[in-house]
């Protein structure tokens, strides 16, 4: 076989990050690696701040105020359902965790957005993740008086999940209807 002459499986496996140069995706992966990372360690430390300080239930400043933090224990998924199903929700996290790692690797659309919303989505995921292996629940602990508690790592995922939603509702307008200002006079 030539050496110029493509190989019999050349373009049947998932090429990453297509048309990019090595440089390029290096700074992808970097910022896409620290952003989960740092979502993950903000996570970690604050629980664990959390724990440190708070008896379960205990509140700072106290229940009276709109917002405050209390330690709390969940061993369901969030808004507190699927109580109890820890197994369940550790095989499903490890699943998202998969699917975000895969997606991230073999991206049908490159764009820096959605690198910073699966950043999010997998140091959350991760941080409970490891709670829910480590103790078989995870510590909750920005209480908000009429929502559920939540962490670090819920938000994260839930920044990441409107980040995408709000992403692909913008370009799937700009792409039905053109641009902001698009067959507009004078636009």
């Amino acid at each position: 076989m030539s050496e110029h002459a493509p190989s019999p499986t050349a373009g049947t496996q998932p090429q990453p990050v297509a048309g990019s140069d090595g440089r390029a995706r290096f700074r992808f992966d970097v910022w896409f690696f620290l952003i989960a990372a740092s979502v993950f360690a903000l996570d970690q430390l604050t629980k664990a701040i959390v724990r440190a300080s708070l008896d379960p239930h205990e509140a700072w400043p106290n229940d009276d105020w709109f917002v405050n933090i209390i330690n709390v224990s969940n061993s369901g998924a969030a808004f507190g359902i699927l109580q109890g199903q820890t197994v369940f929700l550790i095989v499903t996290s490890l699943v998202g965790v998969a699917a975000i790692v895969l997606y991230y690797m073999y991206p049908p659309m490159e764009h820096g957005l959605l690198r910073v919303a699966l950043g999010l989505q997998l140091g959350g995921a991760a941080g409970n993740l490891i709670d829910r292996v480590r103790t078989g629940e995870v510590t909750d602990f920005i209480n908000f008086r009429h929502w559920p508690a939540f962490n670090v790592a819920d938000s994260g995922i839930s920044v990441g999940v409107v980040t995408i939603l709000w992403f692909f509702l913008i370009t799937e307008s700009e792409r039905l209807f053109g641009p902001p200002g698009a067959g507009k006079p004078g636009g």
